[in-house]
């Protein structure tokens, strides 16, 4: 890099510095490393000097493969099970159910790593001068600067999702200085390495017998010096600069990955590091930018720190010692919008159309045997993975989970009929690269819960209401949606009060305790099992309302729904979680399950429902008082919680929570350990307390806190094909756009109390009514609406 684009590169980040994670040391473990990736093909950055680590990852390898689980058994003991728990016979009901649901084997197999690339650089050992490690969310583009023996020594890191390979540079300023050897390798499941010529290594091994197959090369050039291959190594010696470029496939995606592998290697070369890194940043920023978030920016604009009496810009300050500020008690709502970022970065570096879904860490694992196998926990993680995906303008970052949702499909409907004969389409609380479905696991407290399908196409239903596209609805959505319902509809029963209940069933996770002191898991119609039936079975009519099809089926929808249990108050004044009003085992429980009505769900309206509301409030304080939100993941759904009752000062509370007893230094989310759903959950309550659109309107600062007095958002979508710019001074909406995709009734609320809103579409404006605190208008496609204070 020459001198003038260093000044330029540095200039800009002086301009954006927050929207970059920086450290003044290289990452001493994996908790600190920075993550790169493309969608398929991640990496962890360690940035050490002498024995420098990248961690790597390919979101296909898996170990073992698909598992034909389901319990023969099972179908016969389904009605067994549910007499015993109408009889009151608890444990009876558990100790059956273990034997005759549970599956064969109990567990899925793991995500695994791709391995390690590691380097041994030669005279590194030495203490480095003006160290710099940095992630720069505005390119995706990690980089690691010092000075040694008075020479800059620089690397840069990507993963290109427009050339599928991770892209590294290496430059120094002193001639011939860069002499190291680097190398892959997989402890202790490394299938060996071998040279291909002078500039290549290839990485080879499997995951099991019946797991997949992979490949992994990586490729040298380099300016001065010498390049050669010395048994497993590339060996690069006193050259001036470096560019490796490493691609990975597995027989997931190719019958013969090697083949694969080497063209994406040798179209990269062709195209050289500066086009990889234009392209790379060009394809990244263009979906990146489409959102901006800037917080109390004006008001701290004059604090930097230089500058005496002015107090510190936590923007000039390393991102783990804002960190460790916020949790010494001081506020940093520029660390909020930075999380925020880090947020919308994550899922475009982890969920790329043609890649994987995220999974329980999105892409990013170190371990072999990681905490529950990094799979897909469908009974709330995965769900809160894509929560962000709509939200923020990043809609094709929705598509991987469409398709694994596709590849589950056949495996459901083999569980449905085998394990509960019913029609339809099932799965349980865990899912895998192959889409099984079967129940999993030995805890009844979380395996026997056949509601992960049903959740899931919500999914496909919630990304048709944000871009109102009708052949996705016609051909993906709607399909999928209609077999989770027919499953429900055959596998509900009605009890002794005439309902439609599921069962057997559980509140995930959760226990109740019997009048007799017995703990029970095992239940019949919990709240949030009836709460998902009701939301799908409500967006199925109207899809096929909308498709103008299935009469008939729409026809036993609309019978069953007002036979479906509804959320109801218990005697603390709580959202009840079953359908009698247990008292909990464990009142400060991680999962909230009952309050899927609230969110993301829309049953419970803060002004709506302000009964309910109140009971939602009560229910999130009682499980506060006893030490809920203890993970990552729940404090992040409790932040969505929050927004949605209208109370930002709290919401913002549990913001600072979240990055202060569950956040690690490279701002990933400590369940504990690392999952990232806690990330995706967090940038998606920050949005949800500037924005939000259930209910039949889109409510603009909705939970705004007192401590973001003024700020700017742009380019976030509401459902009903709106794209939304908001900005606010001392609390208040100044200006707001709203952009339709499609001709429709608006209704926007913007808060009890606050300022009357002109509606303007150019220079005229727009006749308006109001509906209490609901302004209401006609949007026509294509144009743009401002509201501004009268």
């Amino acid at each position: 890099m020459n001198s003038e684009t260093k000044e330029s590169v540095t200039a800009e980040h002086k301009n954006n510095r927050n929207r970059c994670l920086w450290y003044r040391q290289p990452a001493s473990q994996w908790q600190e490393a920075l993550p790169i990736g493309n969608g398929r093909l991640g990496g962890m950055i360690f940035g050490n000097l002498a024995q420098e680590k990248v961690q790597l990852n390919e979101d296909s390898v898996w170990y073992g493969g698909p598992k034909k689980a389901n319990n023969p058994d099972a179908r016969q003991y389904v009605p067994e099970i549910r007499k015993l728990l109408s009889e009151g016979k608890q444990q009876e009901a558990e100790h059956l159910a273990r034997m005759g649901l549970m599956s064969a084997p109990k567990y899925l197999h793991p995500y695994q790593p791709l391995g390690d690339l590691l380097f041994y650089f030669l005279e590194h050992n030495k203490q480095a001068e003006g160290y710099h490690r940095e992630l720069d969310l505005d390119t995706a583009v990690a980089t690691v600067q010092y000075k040694l023996d008075g020479f800059q020594y620089q690397r840069e890191y990507f993963s290109s999702a427009v050339d599928g390979v991770m892209a590294i540079r290496l430059t120094t300023g002193k001639p011939g200085g860069l002499t190291f050897g680097v190398h892959l390798m997989r402890r202790p499941f490394d299938g060996g390495t071998r040279s291909i010529g002078s500039d290549m290594i290839l990485l080879q091994g499997e995951c099991g017998k019946e797991g997949v197959e992979f490949r992994a090369g990586l490729h040298a050039a380099a300016k001065g010096g010498t390049l050669r291959t010395i048994g497993d190594f590339i060996s690069v010696e006193q050259a001036d600069e470096v560019t490796l470029l490493l691609a990975a496939d597995t027989t997931f995606r190719s019958e013969v990955p090697e083949e694969t592998v080497l063209r994406q290697l040798d179209q990269a070369a062709r195209k050289g590091f500066d086009q990889l890194k234009r392209d790379h940043i060009a394809d990244y920023s263009d979906k990146f930018n489409r959102v901006t978030l800037e917080l109390n920016v004006e008001s701290s604009a004059d604090r930097t720190e230089d500058r005496g009496g002015g107090g510190i810009d936590p923007a000039a300050l390393p991102t783990d010692s804002r960190l460790k500020r916020m949790q010494e008690g001081q506020d940093d709502a520029g660390l909020a919008a930075l999380y925020f970022d880090y947020g919308r970065y994550l899922l475009l570096s982890c969920s790329r159309p043609g890649s994987l879904a995220a999974n329980l860490q999105g892409i990013w694992n170190d371990s072999y045997t990681p905490s529950w196998e990094s799979k897909y926990t469908i009974n709330i993680n995965t769900e809160m993975n894509y929560w962000p995906a709509e939200l923020c303008n990043l809609a094709e970052c929705h598509e991987p989970l469409f398709d694994l949702i596709e590849r589950m499909l056949p495996n459901g409907r083999v569980t449905a009929r085998e394990v509960y004969g019913c029609r339809g389409f099932v799965a349980h609380h865990n899912t895998n690269l192959w889409g099984d479905t079967h129940v999993e696991g030995i805890p009844v407290s979380a395996s026997i819960w056949p509601m992960g399908a049903a959740w899931l196409s919500l999914h496909l239903w919630e990304h048709y209401r944000f871009g109102l596209d009708a052949s996705f609805l016609e051909q993906r959505a709607y399909p999928i949606m209609k077999e989770a319902a027919q499953f429900l509809l055959d596998y509900m029963v009605e009890d002794k009060q005439g309902r439609l209940v599921t069962g057997p069933s559980i509140s995930p996770e959760n226990k109740f305790m019997l009048p007799d002191g017995t703990a029970g898991n095992l239940c019949m119609g919990p709240a949030m099992d009836m709460q998902i039936v009701f939301t799908l079975f409500t967006a199925c009519i109207q899809a096929s309302e909308i498709l103008a099809q299935d009469a008939e089926f729409r026809s036993q929808l609309a019978e069953a729904l007002p036979r479906i249990p509804q959320p109801a108050i218990g005697r603390h004044g709580q959202v009840m979680e079953w359908l009698e009003d247990y008292e909990e085992f464990e009142p400060g429980h991680r999962h909230i399950s009952q309050l899927f009505a609230l969110h993301p769900g829309e049953l419970i309206h803060a002004r709506h429902t302000p009964e309910l509301a109140q009971a939602a409030k009560q229910t999130l304080e009682r499980r506060l008082s006893h030490g809920g939100g203890h993970t990552g993941w729940s404090r992040a759904w409790i932040i969505n919680f929050w927004a949605r009752l209208g109370y930002g000062d709290t919401a913002y509370e549990h913001v600072k929570q979240l990055l202060m007893k569950s956040t690690y230094p490279n701002l990933l989310d400590a369940h504990p350990p690392f999952q990232i759903d806690g990330n995706f959950g967090g940038t998606a309550g920050i949005v949800e307390m500037l924005l939000q659109s259930h209910g039949g309107e889109i409510a603009l600062l909705p939970a705004l806190p007192a401590a973001w007095t003024e700020g700017r958002v742009t380019g976030l979508r509401a459902r009903g094909g709106f794209e939304v710019d908001l900005e606010w001074k001392r609390g208040g909406l100044t200006r707001a756009v709203l952009k339709p995709g499609r001709s429709s009734l608006c209704k926007v609320y913007a808060g009890a109390g606050g300022a009357a809103l002109n509606v303007r579409c150019g220079d005229t404006v727009c006749e308006t009514k109001r509906e209490g605190n609901l302004l209401v208008f006609t949007a026509e496609a294509g144009k743009c609406y401002v509201l501004s204070p009268s």
